[in-house]
């Protein structure tokens, strides 16, 4: 549908843009003494897991259901045989900081499966959107999966078909997707700079009172929105990676609505962006070297030194983009290609076809792969758009360009392919609007046990970061996967037996489950 925009409120905002051990029981009395006179109670032990909840009954009927099977399938290129989709849209609060409580906005939605009870699946904000993920993730889980649960893939607040983030000039959207990685001096930055807040003026334009309002913090009041219109007590879900944020949120402001959650990977909570960067760029490149590995052992076409292929095709196209009909292929556009394919191993002959075929003068195959990015295709809007602004409305880091330039310079010399882009998201905030509050720390207590999958290598969301998300939450349970992808579940059959075990029977994993690659 067309959208209005919306320049009286956003001319004001545009303006401000420029312990120890125990050797047995104790036989101290139950008060200790800081003196004779004051007893001072002990601090009360914190409350253990709350029991996990059940199933529960179906889902009611509020919401309006239509087929959409024919257009998903063709959309995502899915077998002609498989689960059929239904599709709707749910109505819920913009909520947005200069007018709390009030608005609307239209999430998208997609089921799946013949059961009855509700299980959501969030997507990663710098990825394919949430009902998507649901459509492809039914692919892979079990048949007791889909006969118990009616798996429900929701758009997250500017992506895919809910409400978009569709404001970012389509030729500023390309210079800031393609930009040259392995930049490091001040003049170059600051043109990246430039760029940005161009694209946030744009954004203040159109998107008005309405930007700071695509964050992880009203994602998970969409979620108990969406809850109370299917009409069930609690909320069953899965998250990948990034998303797992919106699911931590959701539990700490609606800790009584939480139900069988399962976290599939997920960003470290004990980092700040600045150090989440830096980490995410280290367990990309860690990725980066188990596919190479594996395309010199398939005799891949980028020869036997992949990442040296890659980098002097990054390099090649810093300063001077290859032209392709989906849009020009630079240097950034090749290593965020990469990026995202790393998470897909099953993709991999294919991800490295089309960086050979970049290398011998044929972009197209790497625009066609980084078009989702930077591209409206079809119903779906460019994925930069929304990626950016959820982005730096869940952070209020805001670093200065020298701070920026030094970081550039550290991490491409500490990670030669994927230090810049990294750096560069935190570029990308710069000059954003700082959002009012922090997201708060997954800390909530008294919840039902919720298993945290660890996966070896991940480029997007790093083993030892999802590890310490498990050790933060305090009912958190921790699963390892020696594998490689983005997200276990439906990729290792172990963890997805875990996962499958805990949602459907109820059966909690035993803490330090570790699965085979």
């Amino acid at each position: 549908m067309p959208r209005t925009r919306h320049r009286t409120g956003a001319l004001l905002l545009l303006s401000l843009l420029v312990a120890g051990c125990a050797a047995g029981p104790s036989q101290r009395p139950a008060v200790a003494y800081r003196d004779a006179q004051q007893p001072v109670a002990p601090a009360p032990a914190p409350p253990g897991p709350a029991p996990l909840p059940g199933l529960g009954p179906p889902a009611g009927s509020a919401l309006n259901w239509e087929d959409c099977t024919g257009e998903t399938r063709e959309e995502l290129a899915l077998p002609a045989r498989g689960p059929s989709f239904s599709c709707s849209q749910l109505l819920t609060t913009l909520d947005s900081p200069e007018a709390p409580a009030e608005g609307t906005t239209r999430a998208a939605l997609l089921s799946t499966g013949t059961g009855g009870v509700p299980l959501v699946v969030l997507g990663d904000i710098r990825g394919e959107p949430g009902t998507s993920v649901a459509a492809r993730l039914a692919l892979e889980l079990p048949p007791e999966v889909l006969s118990t649960f009616r798996i429900i893939g929701m758009d997250r607040r500017g992506t895919g078909q809910s409400d978009p983030a569709d404001c970012v000039p389509p030729p500023l959207r390309e210079s800031i997707a393609g930009f040259d990685p392995l930049a490091t001096d001040r003049m170059s930055m600051d043109r990246l700079l430039t760029a940005v807040r161009v694209s946030s003026q744009e954004c203040l334009l159109d998107l008005d009172d309405r930007l700071q309002a695509y964050d992880s913090w009203r994602a998970a009041a969409d979620l108990e929105e969406l809850r109370l219109e299917l009409d069930v007590p609690k909320l069953h879900a899965i998250g990948r990676g990034e998303a797992s944020r919106v699911l931590t949120t959701y539990a700490q402001r609606y800790p009584g609505s939480v139900g069988r959650m399962v976290l599939d990977g997920g960003p470290d909570p004990q980092l700040d962006a600045l150090a989440e960067g830096k980490a995410q760029a280290q367990g990309a490149e860690q990725t980066f070297d188990v596919f190479a590995a594996d395309c010199a052992r398939r005799g891949c076409p980028l020869g036997p030194d992949p990442r040296g292929a890659v980098l002097d095709l990054v390099r090649r196209t810093a300063d001077a983009s290859m032209p392709a009909a989906n849009g020009p292929v630079g240097g950034g556009t090749v290593v965020r290609v990469l990026l995202a394919g790393l998470g897909d191993p099953e993709r991999w002959p294919e991800l490295a076809s089309a960086l050979a075929a970049a290398r011998s003068g044929d972009a197209a195959p790497v625009s066609a792969l980084a078009a989702p990015l930077v591209r409206d295709r079809g119903t779906d809007p460019a994925q930069l758009d929304g990626d950016l602004i959820t982005s730096c409305n869940d952070t209020r880091l805001r670093l200065p360009a020298e701070r920026l330039v030094h970081v550039a310079a550290e991490w491409v010399a500490e990670h030669p392919v994927f230090g810049g882009v990294f750096a560069q998201r935190l570029a990308w905030c710069a000059q954003w609007p700082e959002p009012q509050e922090d997201l708060p720390p997954p800390s909530a207590p008294g919840l039902p046990p919720i298993p945290v999958v660890a996966t070896a290598n991940d480029p997007l969301a790093p083993e030892r970061g999802s590890a310490h998300l498990a050790e933060q939450l305090p009912t958190g349970i921790a699963l390892t996967w020696q594998g490689t992808g983005h997200g276990a579940i439906g990729r290792s059959d172990c963890i997805t037996e875990a996962a499958t075990r805990f949602l459907v029977e109820g059966t909690t994993p035993p803490r330090g489950t570790a699965c085979p690659a």
